[in-house]
């Protein structure tokens, strides 16, 4: 028996996800991610499975970059049309009793002190069941759509989300006193003025005197997910994140991922085993290894290779059509995803030519993160990566919506619990609980966001 796995379904509030070509399948019901009720049914699937968490992902703008054009994006539905993800939040927290949701939001657009109020506000309203995945954006279209002549760099990206991340910290945690709320009619006092506080910050990106506007949430601070795995985004993620989603071709790049990243934590001051570790899943399932291989056959004939070409080149600035196909693709360093960027790089085994790079990317399953099999050969898939890379779960992603999820959770769950690994149900509390344990409801004291707690004080 070995640990507990993880699981979060990995998804967008949109038309389509990282499943490139497939809203063409006569049984995807992606379409319906307009529908409040496709989003109820999913979540109660969700929680039938016992997974841990709905992770939604988002982007601030269209992917533009390949062919300088976002064209290609549009007309294949590649993370557009493309709606907000926390809208969608509290319909299937009704709907559900511990299922919990991470909610992509971007520190280079967004302002912390809207954030904060809306977030404590999902907190409350889940009886915290959320998480906040911090990302930086690195669409060209994105900053021009925010008024920008051009991308923030990548460092500075970083530089002004630590900054947002203080700014929030000091909102969450210290503005609020934990007892501030009396509602004590016989004094005519529903808070106590006393006990709620400006926070009086002046940064470099930020000027927020404050107060926050709401009470303190059930865990003040979401728990915070970062993605990222450049070395800038591994440093943040050792200072600040709980839970991290890292990507790696081989078993060996994710565990030094996994292992740089909570050697930092310690070295900070944090538990290094405070700090979850995630990595992307794709499942292709069936009872039997045919019947799996046919599905990988149909789904392949319809995979885009436009969209899936448009999506890597956003993400990693490489606008792949704009090179020689038989010269070599040279990593380059870029302001967009520098992960990304390395892929077919400096992480691949061997140089790769353009073409080549191209013919994986345009292949369903030439990345390498599609995991095609039975029950049992998911399962040992599954197994094998935690046990050697150290990962602690997964976020999986699907082809075919709801059908692959429904597949995993039919099939796979039950395999995973037979063998010990994966809950047979929920523990009670909130996200941070059940993640961490009971009694674990606030920010551990060694998160750089407990030094703006305050102490209690007395009402005047």
């Amino acid at each position: 028996m070995g640990k507990t796995i993880f699981m979060n379904a990995f998804d967008m509030n949109g038309a389509m996800h990282n499943s490139h070509g497939l809203w063409k399948h006569p049984d995807n019901e992606r379409h319906r991610y307009k529908d409040l009720d496709y989003w109820v049914e999913i979540a109660r699937l969700l929680e039938r499975g016992k997974f841990d968490a709905l992770f939604l992902a988002d982007v601030a703008g269209i992917y533009d970059v390949y062919r300088q054009s976002g064209a290609p994006a549009i007309r294949d539905g590649v993370q557009v049309p493309l709606n907000d993800p926390a809208l969608i939040v509290p319909a299937m927290a009704y709907a559900t009793k511990h299922l919990s949701f991470a909610v992509t939001v971007t520190t280079t657009y967004e302002h912390p002190y809207a954030h904060a109020r809306r977030f404590s506000t999902l907190d409350h309203l889940t009886k915290g069941r959320l998480a906040w995945n911090i990302v930086t954006s690195y669409l060209p279209n994105a900053a021009q759509n925010y008024g920008l002549s051009e991308m923030i760099r990548h460092d500075t990206r970083y530089e002004r989300a630590d900054e947002f991340l203080e700014v929030a910290y000091k909102l969450w945690e210290g503005s609020w006193e934990e007892d501030a709320v009396v509602r004590d009619a016989a004094r005519n006092v529903y808070t106590e003025p006393s006990k709620v506080h400006k926070i009086h910050h002046d940064g470099t990106f930020f000027k927020v005197p404050g107060p926050h506007l709401s009470e303190p949430s059930p865990q003040r601070t979401p728990v915070l997910y970062q993605a990222g795995s450049s070395e800038r985004g591994r440093a943040f993620a050792a200072k600040h994140a709980e839970c991290v989603f890292v990507g790696g071709q081989t078993n060996e790049t994710l565990k030094f991922y996994v292992d740089d990243i909570r050697q930092q934590a310690e070295k900070l001051g944090r538990d290094p085993q405070s700090v979850k570790m995630f990595t992307g899943l794709n499942v292709i399932v069936a009872e039997t290894k045919e019947e799996a291989q046919l599905k990988l056959e149909q789904y392949s004939s319809l995979w885009s290779r436009e969209a899936a070409i448009a999506q890597f080149a956003g993400s990693s600035g490489y606008d792949l059509a704009a090179y020689d196909p038989d010269s070599y693709l040279e990593y380059r360093n870029t302001d967009h995803g520098q992960t990304r960027a390395a892929q077919f790089t400096k992480f691949a085994s061997k140089k790769l030519t353009v073409r080549e790079v191209m013919d994986r990317i345009g292949t369903l399953g030439g990345q390498g993160w599609v995991c095609v099999g039975t029950p049992k050969e998911v399962a040992d898939y599954m197994q094998e990566k935690v046990e050697q890379t150290g990962i602690d779960g997964f976020n999986l992603a699907h082809l075919i919506t709801p059908g692959s999820l429904r597949e995993f959770v039919e099939l796979v769950v039950p395999e995973l619990q037979r063998r010990g690994i994966y809950k047979r149900d929920y523990e009670e509390g909130t996200l941070r609980e059940k993640l961490f344990g009971p009694g674990h409801r606030l920010l551990p004291d060694h998160h750089p966001a407990a030094r703006y707690r305050r102490r209690a004080t007395a009402s005047v």
